[in-house]
């Protein structure tokens, strides 16, 4: 069945994750994806374990709905492809910084011409008229300018990098947001567009939704910086055989849950009688729900609040996931034949459509799997193609 973004063609000129993950999520939903790979391949299809060289961990998982085709952009005949595949696509993605995009010869005026429809989109670091535009960044870099790793020093008493790729997934999220709102304002003007996706500025906006806080008034009239999360006490509490998660949060949950545990002399404390009370003296009541926590088991908690509204839930680990309860209810992780890697393991496409329902249609594709079939979809002549592929402005999978 085809996707929302059936009839979508996306040249995915990106690389690593940011950019290859938010293609991956607009192939899912039903677009034409073509990734354009430098000879030597993404990065990322040497980064962890893997069956067949170039087929690692990491790439399956941000490259599944695509089509892959080699092109050395350095080349003037590679380059020449690409605006060839530009001419008929919906969206170009790149996440070469401008100065580097500049001397590629790819810059958004030249495809503009070209193709006037086409959302020509790039991802990096910096918005690149500040004085970071230039530099080169990654996930840690991100992490660390955008307060995101000295918040951990609340629990961990130095600085810490989340351990998950924060910056580049979240600023994904953002490029497929871009990419929809630009080709929906297309259907109204007919008119293409270039678009910048800044990691840094994506992530400074993450942090401070609720982080901004008393710093949101001018003046000011608190401090930044959320103080129910910025707390020890706030973590999964040791149970007494393991730890579990628990948050009654409302007024409502927060009466609930007393009448539960017996403990209505905490319902009539006024430290703990509304929302902004408890908020006020956060500590007292995490470290109240700490103590309350230890006093039963796991199972037991899950048996006295399970019928509540409220939230509580397990402690997961990674290996958890794959056999947890209600990923395999809702058939989350699925099991595919891939043609080269045998049987793998992927999560399914989060999203549900009544009507057009995304499906995984394509396997991750080897390097250059695809190249001479793209090049003929695009009108180049057999002799032409041969000429590319003795050069090496392509190449094709062995």
């Amino acid at each position: 069945m085809a996707g929302p973004l059936d009839g979508v063609r996306i040249i995915d000129c990106t690389s690593v994750v940011l950019g290859p993950w938010a293609a991956q999520q607009l192939g899912d939903l039903g677009a034409d994806v073509i990734k354009v790979e430098s000879p030597e391949g993404d990065t990322t299809r040497q980064l962890g374990p893997r069956r067949n060289p170039g087929m690692a961990a990491f790439y399956l998982g941000c490259n599944r709905n695509k089509r892959s085709i080699v092109l050395d952009l350095k080349k003037d005949e590679g380059r020449a492809a690409l605006f060839e595949l530009a001419k008929t696509a919906d969206v170009l993605m790149h996440n070469y910084r401008p100065e580097p995009a500049a001397r590629l010869g790819v810059p958004y005026e030249a495809f503009e011409k070209l193709n006037p429809r086409l959302i020509y989109l790039a991802t990096y670091g910096y918005r690149a008229a500040g004085p970071m535009g230039p530099k080169a960044a990654y996930d840690d870099i991100i992490q660390a300018g955008t307060g995101l790793a000295m918040l951990q020093t609340v629990v961990a008493g130095s600085p810490r990098f989340l351990p998950t790729i924060v910056a580049d997934k979240t600023s994904s999220n953002g490029v497929v947001s871009a990419v929809l709102a630009a080709l929906y304002e297309r259907e109204k003007s007919g008119k293409g567009q270039s678009v910048e996706v800044p990691m840094y500025e994506t992530l400074v906006s993450f942090v401070m939704v609720e982080h901004l806080y008393g710093e949101t008034f001018l003046p000011a009239i608190e401090t930044a910086g959320y103080k129910r999360l910025l707390n020890t006490e706030r973590r999964p509490y040791p149970s007494k055989d393991g730890f579990f998660a628990l948050l009654p949060y409302t007024d409502g949950h927060w009466k609930e849950f007393c009448g539960l545990v017996g403990r209505p002399d905490i319902l009539a404390d006024p430290r703990f009688k509304s929302l902004a009370s408890r908020l006020e003296n956060i500590e007292i009541v995490y470290g109240t729900l700490a103590t309350i926590c230890a006093t039963r088991s796991n199972a037991e908690w899950n048996a006295l609040l399970g019928p509540s509204n409220v939230p509580h839930g397990p402690v997961n680990t990674l290996e958890d996931l794959l056999h947890e309860p209600q990923l395999e209810a809702t058939g989350f992780w699925k099991e595919l034949d891939h043609p080269s890697e045998g049987k793998i393991r992927t999560p399914d496409i989060p999203p549900r459509f009544s009507r057009t329902k995304p499906e995984i249609r394509r396997h991750q594709p080897k390097l250059g799997e695809h190249s001479v079939e793209v090049l003929r979809e695009a009108g180049f002549p057999q002799d032409r193609i041969d000429a590319m592929l003795k050069s090496g402005a392509t190449k094709q999978a062995s």
